[in-house]
């Protein structure tokens, strides 16, 4: 059992000052205390917030972020950066996974997440590399300290009515046998702090027949497991979903799955009132990826309306053209603001300060996609959690609430001093242990890979 004192922190939805948390094991918080003053001579840390699940990534795009910034005439944006996808996938190997993982989930710390859903589906088409690959990913976790929710990739088809997949695409598929085997081995290898879920990658990509059998793999496993998959992200696959199928992408979704609070649906971006009021009422989680989002010029999640009907979400760095929490919530409660031309807009009726509530939120919906213990300091949840530096010029002014407000709504430079997993620090003075060496690693390869493109494009 450790006790930490905290000067102040956010306790729920409250402020509450001279904290302390009493850890037991696994991380877990047995007590919380407040209004408690440390013992003379035992270190007192600053503000505390539950740290942040990064419910979305795909670690290997990291690499490749900044690299598909140039328009070839005539075609969209997309395909470019498609192009570059495509490139590094097929230069990924288990080596080349760990070390642009470990790299990644170390960026993540120091940014405040402390919990990531991996969306993994680079498999390799074989049995053996499949295994390999999601043994570089929880290698990575586990030697950053990260918690990690694997989610590995049922994807078998290029688009909707099972066509085949594209050259581009074959490194990332499954059969029903081969996936619920993955599965299967992986299982015992997600403990502690870890987490085994089920991913669809999207519904053109998995054809209706190949829903069931892969949810039957995973509740032999665990019949709580997460649920996730990419869904209305385009208009494109909207209008295609509708050719195909006769309903829109997250119509189709709700009235032909048993979809609850297991799911989460990545970026539905495009959806009718219908379908957000759905959600709402199933308490699935949106996950939502403004950055990349808006980087791939996908569009704007009705964010407003949705979150006053109930609706929950969380964020995710995706594609980590950013790897920011504070920036995801910047860039979706200002797009909301944008659209509604008014101020603090998300936080609808509701009195309270907007920061606290977008990170509040998004830890708790979060949490809730990753099947993970975590999103709030409180007795039962695990010792996730971020230390502020109260002397950064942000919080300059500002008092309980307003210091999340500031580290939320202001900019660099990253005032996060400590941050902890599972009762471990894993961060120190904005620092990680193993970051120098990973990052030099990170460097060399991805040098590498990116300076073959030119003479595969």
């Amino acid at each position: 059992m450790q006790k930490l004192y905290f000067s102040e922190g956010l306790v729920g939805r409250d402020w509450a000052a001279d904290i302390c948390l009493h850890v037991g094991a696994g991380g877990l918080i047995e007590k919380l205390e407040t209004g408690v003053k440390a013992p003379r001579g035992v270190q007192v840390y600053g503000p505390v917030l539950p740290g942040m699940p990064n419910l979305h990534s795909h670690a290997f795009q990291r690499a490749f972020a900044g690299l598909a910034e140039h328009k070839t005439p005539g075609q969209s944006d997309f395909w470019s950066w498609r192009s570059a996808m495509y490139h590094f996938a097929k230069h990924m190997t288990p080596e080349a996974v760990g070390v642009i993982a470990r790299t990644l989930y170390i960026e993540m710390l120091k940014a405040g997440y402390t919990a990531v859903g991996e969306f993994h589906y680079l498999h390799n088409s074989h049995h053996d590399q499949a295994l390999a690959m999601s043994k570089a990913v929880i290698t990575a976790a586990d030697e950053t300290g990260i918690a990690l929710t694997h989610l590995p990739v049922l994807y078998q088809s290029s688009d909707f009515g099972g066509k085949a997949a594209n050259e581009g695409q074959k490194p990332f598929l499954n059969d029903d046998r081969a996936y619920a085997r993955l599965l299967s081995i992986l299982a015992p290898r997600l403990k502690g702090r870890h987490r085994l879920g089920l991913c669809f990658h999207s519904l053109r990509a998995v054809p209706e027949g190949a829903f069931a059998p892969a949810i039957a793999a995973i509740d032999e496993l665990d019949p709580q497991a997460p649920i996730h998959i990419h869904i209305a992200e385009q208009v494109a696959e909207v209008e295609a979903c509708l050719k195909a199928t006769g309903k829109r992408p997250v119509e189709w979704l709700l009235s032909d799955q048993n979809v609850n609070e297991r799911w989460c649906l990545i970026h539905a971006t495009h959806v009718n009132e219908a379908e957000w009021r759905g959600m709402a009422e199933r308490g699935v989680v949106a996950g939502l990826c403004p950055t990349t989002e808006a980087n791939l010029g996908d569009g704007i999640f009705p964010a407003t309306d949705y979150v006053a009907a109930g609706g929950r979400f969380g964020v995710g760095s995706d594609s980590h053209i950013s790897i920011d929490a504070r920036e995801e919530l910047r860039m979706l409660e200002y797009g909301q603001r944008l659209v509604r031309r008014a101020r603090t807009v998300l936080t609808g009726d509701e009195d309270g300060h907007t920061g606290e509530f977008l990170w509040r939120s998004a830890a708790l919906g979060g949490a809730q996609a990753l099947g993970q213990p975590v999103g709030e300091i409180g007795a039962g949840k695990r010792a996730d959690l971020i230390v502020l530096n109260a002397n950064a010029s942000q919080f300059a002014g500002a008092s309980y609430g307003q210091m999340v407000d500031a580290f939320v709504l202001m900019g660099q430079p990253n005032p996060i001093s400590h941050v902890m997993v599972a009762g471990d620090w894993v961060v120190r003075d904005g620092k990680h242990a193993m970051e120098d060496e990973s990052f030099a690693e990170y460097r060399s390869l991805v040098g590498s890979i990116a300076a073959k493109m030119e003479g595969d494009a």
